[in-house]
């Protein structure tokens, strides 16, 4: 048996919407896979009900909870991105911050010399910087 961790991330209704943004902001992002409910299931028709895309090496699983409920994403559990450069830190932190709210500006700090954190237009916390490779990057 295999351990194996998974972030996980519930929207209400907005999954799809997330996944388009995160596509074309996040460069190593792949999707995996994406499967939408229809309409004898429990959730909204076209919705969606499981998706999968992975980071590096981390999965993250997506989907729209067919259950309404009265809480959404807090930044105090952020995504950590550390990427190649500055400028892909500074492109991604542009798109991620469209719509949001910018919690940490894009700048150098003693930690990284690129760092932004960024809550996006869905609520979740991304915790962007350049980090050298074999680096943690776990700065909030």
């Amino acid at each position: 048996m295999t351990d194996t961790l998974t972030v996980q991330l519930m929207f209400q209704g907005r999954a799809n919407a997330a996944l388009e943004l995160y596509d074309s902001a996040i460069a190593p992002l792949e999707l995996l896979s994406r499967t939408h409910y229809g309409p004898d299931e429990m959730g909204e028709n076209g919705q969606v009900k499981t998706a999968w895309c992975r980071i590096g090496n981390v999965r993250i699983h997506c989907f729209d909870s067919p259950v309404p409920h009265d809480f959404d994403f807090t930044p105090s559990a952020s995504l950590c991105l550390a990427l190649k450069d500055e400028q892909a830190v500074a492109d991604t932190f542009a798109k991620l911050a469209d719509g949001g709210t910018v919690l940490m500006p894009l700048d150098s700090y003693d930690f990284s010399p690129c760092f932004g954190w960024v809550q996006d237009r869905f609520g979740v916390s991304w915790q962007l910087s350049v980090t050298a490779p074999g680096e943690a990057n776990n700065h909030g």
